[in-house]
């Protein structure tokens, strides 16, 4: 079928989507929080520099009134096309673990809409250079569609290596036989801090899943991020508003151990559609020998397995080495980089790509089973909860 540019429209912003991608990330965000309208709107409204404008594109199944799927992604508009390429850049950056086209479980997504999307890409006014969409799930048979796609626009597209991703299968088990599954010595740790800990009374473990006592969780979380190893967030406002969003969805799990009356770790979860996500986990460092990450760890994954009855956990971003303790299986997150060949911005970039490309695999001779030298990797959560 011949790709139809009437068939993709865009809109400029979240805040007055017209009514078919109002319904399209309904439909999505069902299925995942990372495709939901409050997690995009959370991040266009905390995130985004103040030259960054946001482009919606969407490709129409059969109708107007209808959309099969919808991409977000934003452009900046300070020295684009002048003293540097326009980029186009998937609406995310290190906070998002998870990216890719919004799509509707009941309307689906075949090849020409993806051919119809990239068309309309390589097209737009005014023309871009490049385009990176990350993170990307690998695994789908949308990874390989989008690379087709890009492909048959005339475009130069190829994919790299973003971060590895554990995750549990959760398989019906009840929290005490997947706990019986863990290594030895996480179970005997857990068992011995928490019985020392509730035995003298110094413990009291917290799990906020609504907007009752909000204010003060939010607060708790900031206190012990701010006590933890890790750097300041650079968008301060994010991490507030996406638990604020999260309250009034249903998703959230908030969940903050406090040691002799002080918060002493904090972790966000997220559930929504039979996955646990884990977003965010940090502790005071005062109370390392304690291991009080791995107890809130375990009492929270006990409330997602028996209370919420997920069929996965998600330990979302990074390939720490302590996540395998935890999860059952890894898979791969990918970006997917897009070089416009009919700019000289664009073809220049290809160019040069290629050539880093080919002069890293000169350098760095590959035994089997290594990725690309050429791959780029990030950790993008240090979530680390002992």
């Amino acid at each position: 079928m011949p790709n139809r540019m009437e068939r993709v429209s865009t809109c400029d912003s979240f805040d007055a989507l017209p009514a078919p991608y109002e319904a399209l990330f309904r439909d999505a965000g069902a299925a995942s929080i990372f495709s939901s309208l409050p997690w995009f709107r959370n991040f266009a409204q905390t995130v985004l520099p103040p030259d960054a404008r946001v482009r919606i594109y969407g490709v129409h199944a059969d109708s107007p009134e209808r959309l099969a799927l919808a991409l977000p992604l934003y452009y900046e508009t300070r020295g684009a096309g002048k003293i540097g390429p326009r980029r186009l850049l998937g609406l995310g950056n290190y906070y998002t673990p998870l990216f890719g086209p919004v799509v509707s479980e009941r309307s689906g997504c075949a090849q020409d809409c993806l051919n119809a999307l990239a068309t309309a890409l390589v097209a737009g006014r005014p023309k871009w250079d490049m385009l990176d969409l990350h993170p990307l799930a690998a695994e789908t048979p949308l990874f390989d569609a989008l690379l087709t796609a890009f492909h048959g626009a005339g475009m130069m597209a190829t994919s790299y290596f973003r971060f590895g991703n554990w995750y549990l299968a959760v398989n019906n088990r009840s929290y005490r036989e997947y706990h019986d599954t863990l290594p030895s010595v996480l179970r005997n740790t857990i068992r011995r801090k928490t019985a020392r800990l509730e035995k003298s009374g110094r413990l009291r473990v917290q799990i906020v899943t609504d907007s009752e006592g909000l204010d003060g969780a939010i607060a708790a979380f900031g206190q012990v991020y701010n006590a933890s190893w890790k750097t300041p967030e650079p968008y301060p406002r994010f991490i507030p508003g996406l638990i604020r969003a999260c309250a009034k969805q249903g998703w959230l799990r908030l969940g903050i151990a406090h040691i002799d009356g002080v918060p002493a770790a904090a972790q966000l979860w997220m559930v929504s559609a039979g996955v646990a996500s884990i977003y965010k986990l940090a502790y005071d460092e005062r109370f390392a020998a304690d291991s009080v990450g791995s107890i809130l760890t375990s009492r929270l994954m006990q409330h997602v397995i028996d209370i919420d009855k997920v069929r996965e956990v998600d330990f979302l971003s990074g390939d720490d080495p302590y996540k395998r303790d935890w999860m059952s299986h890894r898979r791969e997150r990918r970006g997917i980089i897009v070089f416009n060949l009919r700019t000289p911005h664009g073809m220049l970039g290809a160019l040069k790509h290629m050539g880093g490309r080919l002069r890293k695999r000169l350098a760095a001779p590959r035994t089997v089973g290594d990725h690309d030298s050429s791959e780029k990797s990030i950790e993008v959560h240090d979530n680390r909860p002992q």
